[in-house]
């Protein structure tokens, strides 16, 4: 898949582990910025850093979770749409910094795809989300995402309708 089609969300008999491995190749991260001390951010083709404090980091993988759960992609309408299913489903278990950041995101989400960002707020129901669940970060990668995204409230397909990618991302740079 590199030719930067917008695709569905990750097939629900994949593993957790399965679908994060393929959300970070197809988007160019990688599991080391999860320990970095700074993070790069990139709003179109900008990049900057923010620093990765412990809070950020964890909350980075289980954003990433999110991201495999819900299919919502890594373009600016992905990241306000899975900002706003973040939003919707409670930050508590977040710091301030990190919660402001997912403010940040929605807040910009609603700017550039009003319509989808206010779908995937409605669509996300009364779940749960990650930032609070407490079940070790290992044992979530070993479960099938079918079955992860159930215990959460969140349809066995996934709930996004495209998932695009972010204007850096592999596929969409060659």
């Amino acid at each position: 898949m590199t030719d930067g089609a917008i695709r569905g969300p990750y097939p629900a008999d994949w593993s957790v582990a399965q679908a994060l491995e393929t959300y970070l190749r197809e988007n160019g991260f990688t599991k080391a910025s999860y320990t970095e001390r700074f993070t790069e951010v990139a709003v179109w083709k900008l990049k900057f850093y923010v620093p990765n404090t412990k809070a950020h980091a964890r909350a980075l993988r289980l954003h990433d979770l999110h991201h495999a759960i819900t299919g919502f992609g890594t373009d600016l309408a992905g990241e306000g749409e899975i900002s706003a299913w973040e939003v919707r489903r409670g930050l508590r278990g977040l710091d301030l910094y990190v919660t402001l950041i997912v403010l940040l995101a929605g807040t910009s989400g609603f700017v550039m795809a009003p319509i989808r960002t206010i779908r995937a707020f409605r669509r996300s129901g009364g779940g749960r989300n990650l930032f609070d669940d407490g079940r070790d970060y290992d044992d979530l990668l070993a479960m099938n995402l079918g079955d992860l995204r159930v215990s959460l409230g969140v349809p066995r397909d996934g709930i996004a309708e495209r998932r695009g990618l972010h204007a850096a991302a592999p596929a969409m740079t060659g």
